[in-house]
């Protein structure tokens, strides 16, 4: 069983939850940029967690089925339709040898995440199936899909789980302000960046990848001129290089940086910010450390509920 890439789309590439325990090598974790849309979409057809799944950037492929599948979409809204039928997110579909799955006008949102039941047959490189573009391995040899490709999967015809998915746990809503935490050079910042972060709005440029997302907005400047090692950076890092126009640090993103962190995106809205396209506004919000990790934990024990419930069922 296969499916046959007759377009490729914009940008469209196999991730799993991540390529973990490699970063002192250089190795970045990759993974998925909305990691609750990519988790839901192998939900919705009783997946192990970490079963690779297609990440769909703005502008979907069409895909020809050779034989009988199902087939999960979560995420962004870029019009999906199967034989000509609009297809929403949070739906499961059974494609049978012919069907044609395409993708047209964006609705809403940047990504798209399109499951298989048993999952892509991917080998592991470095324990994971994610794709890393830059070094060009993992994934569907190391790239994004071209014409011509015919993607194995692995094929499963169990039942899916009979799910209805929770009201809040995917949104594309980018009006909400993100919510922060300062970062470990905040106090370095002046009073006016530390004021911009709270009480501005920053647009989203076209300078916007999986490695990171670049910002305008108000200039962001040092109390005083300083020195920074480079250290460790984390997906949501917030750097700001010397122009003041900060750089929100993606799924992508190197394992250190040099430039100082005004702040850090906060775990449990990262799908979200995953979901912004260029030209959004954006806003942000504080809070503490312990809030977010309360946030981070409810949203996690959901999903894992949601995982278990499909693994006895």
């Amino acid at each position: 069983m296969t499916l046959e890439v007759l377009s490729p789309g914009l940008a469209s590439t196999f991730q799993d939850l991540g390529r973990h325990g490699y970063q002192h090598w250089g190795v970045p974790v990759g993974g998925p940029m909305d990691e609750v849309s990519h988790r839901l979409a192998n939900v919705l057809l009783g997946n192990a967690p970490d079963a690779p799944v297609l990440e769909i950037t703005l502008l979907g492929p069409t895909l020809y089925c050779h034989g009988r599948c199902r087939l999960a979409l979560t995420g962004a809204d870029l019009g999906a339709t199967l034989g000509g039928s609009r297809w929403l997110p949070g739906q499961t579909r059974t494609l049978v040898p012919g069907d044609y799955l395409g993708f047209g006008r964006r609705r809403s949102g940047a990504r798209a995440y399109l499951a298989v039941a048993g999952g892509f047959r991917l080998e592991r490189v470095l324990g994971s199936r994610s794709t890393n573009l830059r070094a060009g391995f993992g994934g569907w040899q190391g790239r994004r899909l071209q014409k011509g490709d015919l993607l194995p999967l692995a094929g499963s015809f169990a039942n899916p789980p009979r799910l209805v998915l929770p009201d809040g746990l995917v949104t594309t809503d980018s009006v909400t302000p993100l919510r922060l935490l300062p970062g470990r050079d905040w106090s370095a910042f002046s009073p006016a960046a530390q004021a911009a972060m709270r009480e501005d709005r920053f647009t989203l440029t076209p300078q916007a990848d999986r490695m990171g997302y670049r910002l305008q907005g108000p200039t962001l400047a040092l109390a005083a001129p300083r020195e920074c090692l480079s250290e460790a950076v984390a997906f949501g890092t917030v750097q700001v290089p010397p122009d003041g126009q900060p750089i929100v640090l993606m799924a992508d993103h190197q394992t250190t940086g040099g430039y100082p962190c005004i702040a850090q995106v906060a775990q449990v809205d990262l799908p979200r910010l995953a979901q912004c396209v260029p030209g959004d506004h954006l806003s942000f919000t504080f809070l503490d450390l312990a809030e977010a990790q309360r946030l981070d934990i409810a949203r996690e024990r959901v999903l894992t509920a949601l995982e278990g419930s499909t693994r006895s069922a």
